[in-house]
């Protein structure tokens, strides 16, 4: 059997804009830096184990390192804006986009690179986000699993990601990049979850119940 040729790489899936009643998804861009810069700028105690810019200079590069990776088409990366006020509160993306059945779409997608600013947390933002971002994977791209990985003591990101409905895979040892102060060049251990095709029915209820609370 011929297997199809894999898609080139001009044929990723495009910048997009993903709106929702509480939350805005828009493409990342360099005009974001210094709101983004100002959303990272308040209580930063939740972010010891997330990749958060701090200060101008260091949205500047956040936003060039990633708008550099999805021109590789590496992950698709957004601006979170709070449809409420119109503020920029934060980022979040799609990525390590896996294709393996021949498509123009993936077939896997990892849903992660998320922070939100203090006031824009213990929200409904966050779950709609999610909620937005699931379902373009599963109704529009069609994938079987999504998934999301975060370091294994962010206990926040843990009870977060577990209210979605998703399930844990386990813990990958030494899997990526320790992103707390004092740990560069070290490696961290990763707990893995995930939503698979057969889950998503029942996960987008429960999601859309949460928001109409």
């Amino acid at each position: 059997m011929t297997l199809p040729d894999p898609p080139s790489p001009d044929s990723s899936p495009r910048p997009l804009i993903l709106r929702g009643r509480f939350v805005e998804l828009v493409p990342l861009g360099l005009e974001h830096v210094e709101k983004l810069a100002t959303a990272a700028s308040g209580n930063r105690s939740t972010f010891g184990l997330t990749r958060v810019p701090d200060g101008i200079d260091d949205a500047r590069c956040y936003v060039e390192n990633l708008l550099r990776g999805a021109a590789l088409g590496e992950h698709i990366a957004f601006t979170q804006v709070r449809v409420a006020d119109r503020q920029v509160v934060g980022c979040t993306r799609f990525m390590e986009l896996r294709r393996w059945r021949g498509r123009t779409e993936p077939d896997e997608v990892e849903i992660g690179g998320t922070w939100l600013a203090e006031s824009a947390q213990r929200s409904a933002i966050n779950t709609e986000a999610k909620l937005l971002l699931l379902t373009h994977a599963f109704e529009t791209w069609g994938v079987v699993r999504a998934c999301f990985c975060t370091d294994v003591r962010n206990t926040q990101s843990r009870h977060a990601i577990e209210r979605l409905g998703a399930r844990l895979d386990g813990v990958l040892r030494n899997h990526r990049a320790s992103m707390v102060e004092g740990e560069a060049g070290r490696a961290r251990d990763s707990a893995l979850y995930s939503i698979t095709d057969h889950d998503w029915p029942g996960i987008r209820t429960r999601l859309q119940r949460q928001l109409d609370q």
